[in-house]
């Protein structure tokens, strides 16, 4: 991508005296004229970048302007490469791998010390979730229209969105982008999203940021009181936190919480078995006991 492109393309200015425009282009394998219109870019966001014409010629950063390498200590490089190792375990690819292996050459410096900190993105669903994220990154770089068949509670429906950020939260990847049919930016669930189809080029618009929240995505509102099994600890502690439960004399574990939805309730008890008892709201046990009824129905 562009931005990787120019990190790499300064980070050889800071470590090399000079260097020509043809072995930028070999380098980040693009064309002479895209490392022109990149070295503009630079200059553009205050990088004093001189180019000069002749037999030692090429492309340098002014005299005098020059940044200390140590700006960047080999921790802080390490934390970096971190990052971008966690975006090639997303996209299934070794763009940044490759990116880094050109950077490597010269700054050992840098590049010092063994990587400790390992960030793998990828999930269950890498095999259909990596060619979506690749399709609506080049979406959003040409501000394409997106088209797609979506699945949510309510229903599918075929949505068209103007996509501007593709977001990773809540262990889960997003589009946010402006619906056409609600004429109102929407969060789309990569995973729920299929048949998924670049279209004609849309004006982008001035975008409000998504508002990311928990409390405004999930907004909570039921108020959760049961009775887990000791057993049960560890998952309570990974997915709430320790403070959601008080140990009682028996060994079991008063839980409490707010909710943002009913199904998804009933859905994450039901998965405790007979290990958890939901004494609150009274409605919502009620609903719990007829659907095990229904299972028990089922299954005679």
């Amino acid at each position: 991508m562009k931005i990787e492109r120019l990190i790499g393309i300064l980070s050889i200015l800071l470590q090399q005296e000079r260097v020509t425009a043809p072995e930028l282009s070999r380098r980040f394998e693009v064309s002479r004229r895209t490392i022109n219109r990149d070295i503009e870019d630079l200059c553009r966001a205050g990088i004093p970048v001189v180019t000069t014409q002749g037999q030692n010629g090429g492309i340098s950063i002014m005299d005098g302007y020059r940044i200390d390498r140590t700006l960047l200590t080999s921790g802080e490089m390490q934390t970096i490469l971190a990052g971008l190792h966690s975006l090639d375990s997303v996209s299934g690819t070794n763009r940044v791998a490759q990116l880094m292996e050109k950077l490597s050459a010269g700054a050992s410096d840098w590049m010092s010390g063994s990587q400790n900190v390992l960030i793998d993105l990828s999930s269950w669903y890498k095999e259909s979730l990596a060619p979506k994220i690749e399709q609506i990154r080049v979406a959003m770089d040409n501000h394409c229209l997106l088209s797609f068949v979506y699945y949510s509670p309510r229903g599918e429906s075929r949505r068209l969105i103007e996509p501007y950020y593709l977001i990773f939260r809540w262990s889960s990847w997003y589009v946010w982008g402006y619906c056409t049919k609600r004429t109102d930016y929407r969060l789309f669930k990569l995973n729920r999203m299929e048949e998924v189809q670049m279209g004609e080029s849309f004006e982008p618009r001035t975008v409000p940021l998504p508002d990311l929240s928990n409390e405004r995505i999930f907004p909570g509102g039921i108020r959760v009181r049961a009775l887990f099994d000791n057993s049960c600890k560890w998952r309570l502690v990974e997915e709430f936190g320790p403070g959601c439960f008080e140990e009682q004399a028996d060994g079991r574990l008063l839980f409490h919480a707010d909710y943002t939805d009913e199904e998804n309730l009933l859905t994450w008890l039901l998965s405790f078995r007979e290990k958890v008892e939901l004494l609150e709201p009274q409605p919502l046990r009620e609903k719990l006991r007829d659907s095990v009824r229904q299972i028990l129905e089922r299954y005679q």
